[in-house]
Parts: structure tokens; sequence; C-alpha cells
């Protein structure tokens, strides 16, 4: 659910605006009238690099570019003086020569030597990534081209990678594993029980949604085994999803989804033969069920397994360690939280495998620590009263880690070091007098990075920046007319402001209409989200249309960061909301929207809407019924009605079981203050929601009828938590929220 929390943003088609520039400003009403045109598309259209994936030297990296003839070739850029090189020419693309039909591939990757390529093609969707589909393998020598693969089902392939030698690849399908030979072109099953309820190599829904796992076999460092996830879904809840538009007949698809408080998959992780044979199962302690394993690697270039556990309620998260062929399974480290812990994704080895790194919050503050291999001490590698938001980089040799923090300011982003080996200082590289968020796509070693930077009123400004000293190079792409287009424009920018919830300080932002007029008093509209897995005000370009033409109704448009939301200000502002998800949020938003109509007389109390998507479309339903006095109207889109309908990984997390917690689900729930309602509210969800039920829209609704409590409602079929599918159903969805805002929240200045 709160990873697509955003995708509203991703529904939204960018559109460039006139190419002739902008209408005198004489006209007073051009902003109002462009913007209507774009609703539903973009203020202005900047543009942004093709993604790279840099080399392993640091100096060069590999795009996929298109001919003027339309077909795709792979080429190398210099970092330092943009020199181009041909890669992999169209010509060795050909799949069939005679027909002249090439590969197109989705993407690629490199053995370890660099001489042969793995192209992934013909794609299809695995819930809500392209991780299924065909794949060849290119000589670069040769220039021979072999398809894996063949005689499985077309598409069927998932994950492959060579071997590190390079002489097999391994990849999954139909939850088995295979491994192929490149020089016999010969093909083993090396696990063989796959089927409907035992998954091999990749993950479940709830483990591909919460804990971001869909690749799930790893090679050993001397290319002689391979360790795996087995998943066994027998025994967990499977939930149906009815189709009723593609066939006179419905169909139905059928999936295991746990929900909180309900069994998991039995998750176990073990390796067998690059050749085939039997599994050894690792035993790790603990409850299949009860515990998860969201990571497993292998230290670089060896045979020792290095593995994350964690408990159910995911207040720990332990190391082990194990190596191939030896009984040596050993528990060197934990980390652990009295709410809950999060994976380590970016865990890097140093001082030849003797420490590696790791995030924790243990201090109260999320921060960068080496670890020794043993697990016996603990050295912090950054200090002080900030959060470490992200790693980017980490260069042994030049002794530094590069990460993001924003110490002074939560809505902003910046690049900072510190010594891997140092007292715990950090230092600044980003340029300070760029106000607003930075972000970096560092080379291997951190001798150069595509650095990108924007704020709430500049568009993405991307360049090639060398380090340590994070000089500009050049700039990779010009967006200064895109800049000229919206600074021209008119509009009203965000403005970022502090409110208060009681003694405590909350971020927000707002938009005030087109032609606005301070003596007048106007509606609000808040965008909410308010859970613990994202953050909605942000110092960042957005590029959507939809808060704009808003405002160009006459509505000034409201985002306010209340306590548990994803922001950089310590442990406690995050984890404060442990076992209370959606009340705090609720009382913040109501409080927060209350001292900023203090603070702006031009604020309409009695005018006040609020929506949101996902877990902002539950805040919505809890403002509206808890606090009817302050919110008269609202929309909640792919809500959760009831805690207990999500899954267990996310709502657990969060809330620990509804059997351990019932008070917090009861409380954190909607559904159960529905009786509150007094105010308008539009209900919208899609009937083929494999993430938030729909089931959530129907027990809301009886609940709602029960209560005698009218409102709307309106479900579109078939369409998926992004309420995208179909032609169409972007511009309707829009509308319809357009048309309710304008009957029940009348727009414009009094």
């Amino acid at each position: 659910m709160m990873k697509n929390r955003l995708l509203r943003i991703g529904l939204l088609i960018y559109i460039i605006i006139m190419s002739n520039g902008v209408a005198s400003a004489q006209e007073e009403n051009y902003t109002a009238h462009i913007l209507r045109l774009r609703a539903y598309g973009s203020i202005v259209y900047p543009s942004y690099s093709r993604p790279i994936r840099w080399m392993p030297d640091g100096e060069h990296y590999v795009q996929m570019e298109q001919k003027d003839n339309g077909q795709e070739e792979i080429v190398t850029y210099s970092a330092k003086d943009e020199s181009r090189q041909v890669l992999i020419p169209a010509e060795q693309l050909m799949a069939d020569k005679a027909s002249g039909k090439q590969i197109e591939p989705w993407d690629i990757s490199f053995s370890h030597d660099q001489e042969k390529v793995l192209l992934f093609t013909n794609t299809k969707k695995v819930w809500r990534y392209h991780t299924r589909g065909d794949y060849w393998v290119l000589d670069r020598q040769t220039g021979a081209l072999h398809q894996l693969g063949k005689g499985l089902p077309e598409s069927s392939l998932m994950f492959a990678k060579f071997s590190p030698d390079a002489s097999k690849v391994a990849y999954v399908s139909r939850n088995n594993i295979y491994v192929e030979d490149l020089q016999t072109k010969t093909r083993r099953a090396i696990t063989t029980d796959g089927c409907d309820t035992i998954v091999n190599g990749t993950f479940d829904w709830v483990y591909e949604e919460e804990f971001g796992c869909r690749d799930g076999f790893r090679w050993s460092g001397d290319g002689r085994h391979i360790a795996y996830w087995q998943s066994n879904t027998s025994g967990t809840g499977w939930f149906d999803i009815i189709n009723n538009v593609d066939s006179i007949y419905p169909t139905v698809q059928h999936f295991p989804y746990p929900k909180a408080g309900t069994t998991n998959s039995a998750v176990k992780v073990g390796y067998v033969s690059a050749e085939g044979g039997a599994t050894t199962w690792l035993p790790i302690p603990g409850d299949e069920r009860n515990n998860y394993l969201p990571r497993m690697e292998f230290v670089p270039g060896t045979n020792q397994l290095f593995i994350q556990q964690m408990d159910r309620p995911q207040h720990s998260n332990k190391v082990w360690t194990a190596t191939i062929g030896q009984n040596d399974l050993r528990n060197i480290f934990e980390d652990s939280d009295s709410t809950w812990v999060e994976t380590n994704d970016e865990v890097k080895w140093l001082k030849g495998d003797k420490w590696f790194t790791w995030m924790s919050e243990r201090d109260g503050w999320r921060h960068l620590y080496r670890v020794s291999a043993d697990g016996r001490q603990m050295v912090c590698i950054t200090k002080g009263d900030f959060d470490v938001i992200e790693q980017v980089g980490l260069n042994e040799k030049s002794g530094y880690a590069y990460f993001i923090a924003s110490p002074h300011n939560a809505t902003q982003r910046y690049l900072y070091r510190a010594r891997l080996f140092g007292n715990g200082q950090c230092e600044l590289v980003s340029d300070a007098s760029q106000q607003g968020q930075h972000n970096y796509n560092m080379s291997p070693t951190c001798t150069w990075a595509v650095h990108t930077f924007s704020n709430a009123r500049t568009v993405p400004q991307i360049e090639m920046q060398s380090f340590p000293s994070a000089k500009t190079v050049r700039a990779l792409v010009d967006n200064s007319k895109a800049q000229q287009e919206f600074d021209q424009l008119g509009i009203q920018p965000k403005e970022f402001v502090k409110v208060r919830s009681g003694e405590l300080m909350l971020d927000a932002w707002m938009i005030k209409p087109y032609n606005f007029d301070s003596s007048k008093k106007y509606p609000v509209i808040i965008d909410v989200y308010g859970e613990p897995a994202s953050s909605t005000v942000q110092d960042v370009w957005s590029g959507s249309t939809w808060h704009q033409y808003l405002a160009s109704l006459g509505y000034i448009v409201v985002s306010i960061e209340n306590r548990g939301a994803a922001a950089p200000r310590g442990r406690e502002w995050r984890k404060c909301i442990y076992g209370e998800v959606g009340t705090f949020a609720s009382e913040d938003q109501a409080r927060g929207i209350l001292d900023l109509a203090r603070q702006f007389p031009f604020i309409d109390t009695e005018r006040i809407g609020i929506t949101g998507w996902s877990g902002g479309g539950s805040q919505t339903l809890n403002c509206m019924f808890r606090y009817p006095k302050v919110f008269k109207t609202g929309i909640a889109v792919a809500f959760v009605a009831d805690q207990r309908l999500y899954d267990t990984i996310y709502q657990e997390r969060y809330m620990n079981t509804p059997q351990n917690n019932p008070e917090g689900y009861e409380n954190g729930s909607p559904i159960n203050w529905a009786d509150g309602l007094e105010g308008n509210l539009l209900l919208i969800h899609g009937t083929g929601d494999d993430n938030v039920h729909y089931q959530n829209c129907e027990r809301l609704v009886n609940k709602l009828i029960e209560e005698g409590k009218m409102f709307y409602q309106v479900s579109y079929p078939m369409r998926s938590h992004s309420i995208s599918e179909g032609e169409g159903t972007t511009w309707h969805l829009r509308k319809t929220m357009e048309n309710f805002w304008l009957k029940f929240l009348p727009a414009g200045g009094r």
C-alpha cells in the first residue's frame, strides 16, 4: 500500500507547454486557462537524462540509446569529457538478421569481465514490476546471440544472472531455479518442487510489497553453489479479486495475502550445487512463519552468507553468517528497538572484510556505523543530532562515506561525507546556496556523480560533478527554457510554513489561488499522507499541475507533515506513533490547519476539505470522522478502512498484531469512527486493487449505511491501486474529484 501512496503523481502525464512561449501578462486569465488545459498534466516539461549504469572503473557509464532509424544501441560515455563509444552496435542486437527484427532491451547486465551481456526483453509485469520476460546472452567478442530457456514458456524467465566466471547463467521460471551452461547450451533444474504454493528463487506478494524482495537467489563467490529463498504459501490466507469486465463470465485472480494477525508464508533459505542435488537448508532458529528473512547476500567474492532475520513484530534484526559446506551458522550481531527496526540495504565491507557498515537509530537518530565482522565492536561513522537519510557512496581508498542528510530543514536534502575511520564529524559537500533537494547517482569509485538539484520553484538541474570537490564539469540537461516557462506562468508557488499541534511544530506548505486577495477568505484543500512510509512536505520540484489547477479554481492547497511521517526529524518523531497509527496523524492535521488559519486570516475555517490516497485516504477518513467540525468535505482514495484488512509486514511493523494490540487497531481504523461523519464524503476505489483491497470500501460502505450516513462513491472496475489502467481513467478520476470539490466546497474568495 504505502510504497504506492505517491503513484497519483505517476498518473499525471507530462505535456509540453506552448512552444511559442507565454501570452501577454495582460491576459488576466491566462494562467488559469493554461492550467485548465493541462489539469492532468504538467505545468512545464523539464527534460531528464536517461538512466545511466556506471562501469566498474568508475570513469565511464553505459546508456541505451535510440538511433535515428529507431533501433537501439548500447553506448558508453566518459564522465570526464563525455567522449562516446558504441559498446554494442544495433547490428549485434538483431535476433533475426534476415527479418531485421531487433531485441529491444528493457534492461542489460554485464558479466564480471564485461565480455558477455544479458539482454532482458519482452517483459511482463509481476504485480508492480517488469520482472518476467525473455533473456538473451550476447558474446561481445564473437557477436553471437543465444536465447536462454528455450522450450520454457515465453516471457517466463526472471532474474537471470551470470556465474562469477560467466560460464553459466541462472534464472527462475515457474517458481523453479535453472542453471544453463553457455558452452554446451544445456539446462538443468536445480529445484524441482516449485508450484503454486512452493516458491523458489522469488517471493510472495507481501515480501515484494513491504520488503522490496523479488530476486530470490544469489551465486556463491566461487560459482559452484546458489543460495536461495523458498516460500511455502500453504496455510496463508488467499485473496480473490473478481474480474467482471473482461468476459461474459467472471474470472478470479487468486493469490496468497496474509492480513494482519493471520498466518504468514513459511520462508527459509538454503543453498544447492549449481550442478543440482539436494538443498542444504540453514537451521536459522525461530518459527519460519513468525520470523522474516528480508535480506541475504554473499560477502563479496566469498562463500560466506550474510543474512538478516527479523522477528515478526520487527523489533529486532539479527545478522547470521554461514559458509557454504561448513556447519558454522552464527548470530554475530543484533539491532533492536522497542518499536521497529529497518532492513539494512547498503551494507558495505571494509578492510578486507573485517568491518561492515550498518545503519541504526540506537542513539535516537539514524546514523551510519561500522561493525566488526565478529559483531563485537560498533563504532559511529556519523555523529550529531540529525538523520542520515540515505547512503549514496563509499570509497575505502579515499576513506569517505557519502550520504544524504538535512540537519536544519526536514524538507530539504544535501550531500555530506564522513571518514570511515574518523571521529564521526560530518562535512557538507553540496552547495549550501542551492537550497532544496540534491540527489546523486555516484560512481563506484566516488570520483563522479550525476547530480540533480531542484526545489519547489526550480526545475531539475542535472549535471556531471567531479569529486571530492563536487565541482560541476558540465550540464547533462539544459532546462533553462523549462525554467523560463515556469517563471512566466506567474502562478503561486508553494510557500513553506510552520504550524503548531499543541507544543509540536510541524512543517507545511500552501499554494494560494491565482489572483489571490488577502482581504478575502478562501476554502482549503489539504493533501495528506500521514503514515510512516512517506512524507509530503518536501522542497522539491513536482511538475504536477493538479495542485496548481485546484488553486486556479480558487482554493488554497495545503499539505501538513504530521508526527510519524518519514521525515528526517529523529527517531522519536517517527516512532512516537507506534501502536497508534491514525490517531496522532488526524489530531495533527486538525490542529495544524486551525493554527494555519490563526496565522493567516484569509483561510475560511467553514470551508476546509481534505483528500489523500492509500494511507492518505485512511487519514482523510479519520479526519472526517473524528474532527467533523473542522473538515467539511473529503475525498478518500484507495484507503484502508480497517487496519486488520492490510498485510502483516506493514501493519504489524507499526501496530504489532491485532491480537497483541486490539485497542490500537480499534482506535486507528476509521471504520470504527464512521458514526462521526457530518460532512460531504466521496469514496473512490479500484475493484482490482491487489494492494489495498476493494473489500475496505465495501465494508466501510456497509458501516456508513448502518449508521444512516449519506456519502458518495465511485468504483473503477478492475483498476489497481494506482487507478490508472484503461482509456480515459485518469481524466475521469480527476474530473470526478474536481466536480465534487466545486459542488460541496465552493471555490473562491469571499
